[in-house]
């Protein structure tokens, strides 16, 4: 680099050496380090596409059971999805269509009068006409 390049660099106060966040530091909070947890699960997914176990059913009647990539319903409070590595969550469903993304059959509807949910550590269960 000529005099006049470094000279023109440390006049415009550009300084290609200095490093603006370490990697290689400890997360300085819980969410940092959940985060952080939370991408190492996601790296470590085998089939690159993740996952959970669903299971839509009544007393009588077995609707679906088997792996879903996403879960969508409507509760009081409108239509939300349910996506793996969920938090733990319970709701009442209000009549819709509630909608299974799978790897096996695409998307797939299942139409309900109601019925209630429960998510917990990937694992999704609908039980319907109670």
């Amino acid at each position: 680099m000529s005099d006049k390049d470094e000279a023109a660099q440390q006049d415009s106060g550009v300084n290609e050496q200095v490093v603006i966040q370490d990697k290689s530091e400890e997360p300085q909070t819980e969410a940092d380090k959940e985060q952080e947890q939370a991408v190492t699960d996601y790296s470590e997914d085998t089939k690159g596409q993740l996952s959970m176990e669903v299971k839509v059913y009544s007393p009588f009647h077995d609707y679906y059971d088997g792996p879903a990539f996403s879960v969508s319903a409507e509760n009081t409070t409108g239509p939300f999805d349910v996506l793996p590595k969920h938090h733990n969550f319970i709701c009442l469903l209000m009549p819709c269509d509630v909608v299974l993304r799978t790897p096996e059959h695409g998307n797939q509807k299942i139409r309900i009068s109601g019925g209630i949910m429960h998510v917990k550590a990937d694992k999704v269960v609908i039980f319907l006409d109670v």
